[in-house]
């Protein structure tokens, strides 16, 4: 297996990354964010999510956070969904494509969304299939898939069965998230392999929460797998709040780091990111887990080893 030439990054830092932090976020500054990425380069950005205001306080303004977006004819905005009525929602609004999260743990779906993962799976085919009669894309997402915060361990089978049930519908990408931060890159590169034989053509995403400090590494063995698109997030901050000590997606600038002394194909730009993560500290009143916004990139040159 060999790295791939390039990868796409999905900047996730407005949606998932807002959504587990104290401080709630104004409109206004939730823009700025997305002006931030927007600066880096990022092509491709998840703004916000359409859930109950109640149990996601943070993604309360999602209309008007779409309302004040940059028109870029250059750049696909995503939102978060878990029902039809969030896709109804987000569908009134100028994004892109809708992005669908579908547990493989009933007992994560169940205090997730209030769904068991059967449940979840009919749903999805629903709104996929309304997606492609109507021309509209909507990728998935299966969450906890290496690990489940209640009931533990996850088998694999329990994943590719939810997958190819999902696939079958026709989602123009699939994903697994590592929703808790327990997955070790053995078994990231082992569950991603065997997705691809049942994904074909469809390109896949992997999300990685660095809450056990194995996030980059599992960047790097999703990526020996065929993944197309990682997501992260400017400063690292976020994390699923319906699960215990969740934190910490993987930062947008560590992943730039590592593709960049890799030499994989991007289209981010770090000094803009690390301005994004150093407006992002006194904004959520905070030192972030970004390890380059402590330590700096390093301009070291590999190919005189070439």
């Amino acid at each position: 297996m060999h790295l791939p030439e390039s990868v796409a990054v999905m900047e996730v830092s407005p949606r998932d990354g807002l959504q587990n932090e104290d401080v709630l976020l104004t409109t206004e500054q939730k823009l700025q964010l997305v002006d931030y990425a927007l600066a880096a380069g990022s092509r491709r950005i998840e703004v916000t999510s359409f859930v109950h205001p109640q149990r996601v306080p943070q993604m309360a303004d999602a209309e008007a956070v779409c309302a004040g977006l940059p028109q870029r004819a250059d750049v696909r905005y995503t939102g978060l969904i878990l029902n039809e009525r969030g896709y109804r929602r987000l569908r009134e609004t100028c994004l892109d494509e809708a992005g669908l999260v579908v547990p493989v743990s009933d007992t994560f779906g169940e205090r997730n969304q209030g769904q068991s993962v059967s449940d979840a799976v009919a749903m999805a085919r629903e709104v996929i299939r309304d997606g492609k009669l109507t021309g509209y894309p909507v990728q998935v997402t299966l969450a906890v898939a290496f690990g489940c915060p209640f009931q533990g361990h996850v088998p694999m089978s329990d994943v590719l069965a939810a997958a190819e049930s999902l696939l079958e519908a026709g989602p123009v990408e699939i994903a697994l998230a590592d929703t808790i931060g327990v997955g070790v890159p053995w078994q990231v590169q082992q569950t991603f392999t065997k997705l691809k034989s049942l994904a074909g053509d469809v390109p896949m995403r992997a999300h990685f929460h660095d809450t056990r400090n194995t996030g980059i590494a599992n960047a790097y063995a999703s990526l020996l797998a065929g993944v197309a698109t990682l997501d992260a997030s400017i400063g690292a901050i976020g994390g699923c709040p319906f699960a215990p000590n969740a934190s910490g997606n993987i930062a947008t600038e560590d992943l730039v780091y590592m593709l960049n002394r890799c030499e994989v194909h991007h289209d981010l730009e770090m000094a803009a990111l690390l301005a994004g993560a150093a407006w992002l500290e006194p904004v959520l009143g905070k030192k972030l887990p970004s390890t380059l916004l402590k330590a700096g990139d390093w301009p070291g040159d590999l190919s005189a080893d070439a």
